[in-house]
């Protein structure tokens, strides 16, 4: 038996459904509130108990999840437990990993999109498990290549030493851990140093610039000197059309499904590893074709003229791009943009950028936001920290007060923001507009 102590973890959901898939005997323990990620649990029938100690019994492996300290009770069972294999979940992946012609995509914007869209091309090709953080899981008896999203969250990719690696892009986040933009950055030097044959990364990123990459690399972004680069890009609403060059030479002309300047960087990175494995260009574009984004990244659903749009946007960074890309796709409707922070010692050090964010919408509401980690180390805040000053936003309940202020936005783009459980507030709009 292989228990997972908080199962509904993004990773740990893909995780365990993988596990399942190759005949392992998988269950596990989590909150009884729903949340996205067990969707790919229940659909397999993998049984989610209440937290409890008793949970844990003899010979079982047990993997933990990174929510859970060591003082959490079904980790001090497992622990003391001498029958018990008790592994963190990068550490298990690590080795998992070993198993497998393994595809690590890394960075700190982009791994889930950049990971989905690797698994769609190179399963055209290749018999091909995969790892998503949008809690989708897949492998088989048969798989030879694993895609996996390898976070640097307190360095747990350094447990990571894949065959290839996609680096989207570095910029300081988990300011609760890294010390600085140097400490960040330095996370990803030493884990470039454990690929095994070929790294590539973002060569218009000033940070991936800096690395020091020890094995065949190769550079991919929109400026010529990049060793993978566009030429004559168009661009429409919906669409990008462009030559793809490895150096001075075309490689085949692409038409993507998207136009997003954050999408393609997305995608050279995955065109460039086609290039390199030799991947039939007219597949790969045609893998492209039927892309769908993953679970809470920019998901947009119509209710009548309302457009809502969820997404996992937590950094500053990512709600900036999905607040563009929601005015790029719908220019004529107001923006309402409504935001849950996670991390109290995210809003403290990205304070104004958040407000500068944000204020790409017409109307912003913030939610308030819990943080035990951060509480812990001493930061402790609520969601006024980030509405003082800010004259565009509202701190709004999540109640029925709440939705009957948003539905009051007739016919808008809400564009619902968090890595947190903001989902049900939006069902309930959509609800009430029904």
């Amino acid at each position: 038996m292989i228990f997972f102590i908080g199962i509904k973890g993004t990773g740990m959901a893909a995780l365990a459904a993988m596990l399942h898939d190759i005949g392992e005997e998988v269950a596990g323990s989590d909150l009884s509130e729903h949340f996205f990620t067990e969707e790919e649990l229940i659909a397999r029938n993998i049984p989610i108990y209440d937290f409890d100690p008793a949970n844990i019994r003899d010979n079982m492996t047990v993997i933990i999840g990174n929510a859970f300290l060591e003082d959490f009770p079904e980790v001090i069972a497992a622990r003391s437990n001498p029958t018990c294999q008790c592994y963190r979940y990068h550490e298990y992946l690590g080795l998992l990993m070993e198993n497998y012609t393994s595809i690590a995509i890394s960075g700190s914007h982009g791994k889930t999109t950049t990971t989905t869209m690797t698994k769609d091309v190179v399963s055209c090709f290749l018999p091909t498990g995969y790892l998503i953080g949008d809690g989708e899981g897949c492998l088989s008896k048969d798989t030879k290549y694993l895609c996996v999203e390898a976070d640097e969250f307190r360095h747990h990719f350094l447990k990571y030493y894949p065959n290839y690696a996609l680096i989207t892009n570095i910029e300081i986040d988990h300011v609760d851990y890294f010390k600085d933009e140097e400490d960040y950055f330095n996370a990803y030097q030493e884990y470039v140093k454990q690929v095994k044959d070929i790294v590539f990364y973002n060569g218009d990123d000033p940070w991936c610039q800096k690395l020091q990459i020890p094995c065949e690399n190769y550079s991919f972004g929109f400026a010529p000197e990049n060793d993978f680069h566009p030429v004559d890009l168009k661009d429409e609403i919906e669409s990008a059309s462009f030559a793809f060059y490895f150096r001075d030479k075309k490689i085949a002309d692409y038409t993507l499904p998207f136009s997003e300047k954050h999408l393609l960087y997305d995608a050279m990175a995955v065109l460039s590893l086609s290039y390199m494995l030799a991947f039939d260009p007219l597949v790969v574009e045609q893998a492209f074709s039927s892309y769908s984004s993953p679970k809470r990244r920019f998901k947009v659903e119509k209710v009548g003229n309302t457009v809502f749009i969820d997404d996992y946007a937590h950094h500053p960074t990512e709600v900036k791009v999905t607040l563009e890309t929601a005015r790029h796709r719908y220019p004529d409707k107001e923006i309402v943009a409504v935001f849950k922070p996670h991390r109290a010692s995210r809003v403290l050090y990205f304070a104004q950028d958040f407000r500068d964010a944000l204020d790409l919408a017409d109307k912003v509401y913030l939610l308030d936001f819990t943080s035990i980690d951060d509480k812990q180390d001493g930061t402790d805040i609520d969601i006024h920290y980030l509405a003082n000053g800010f004259e565009k936003s509202v701190v709004l309940s999540e109640d029925e007060k709440g939705v009957e202020e948003l539905a009051s936005h007739k016919d808008a783009c809400f564009v619902f923001m968090s890595s947190k459980d903001i989902y049900h507030l939006a069902q309930k709009v959509k609800d009430l507009l029904k």
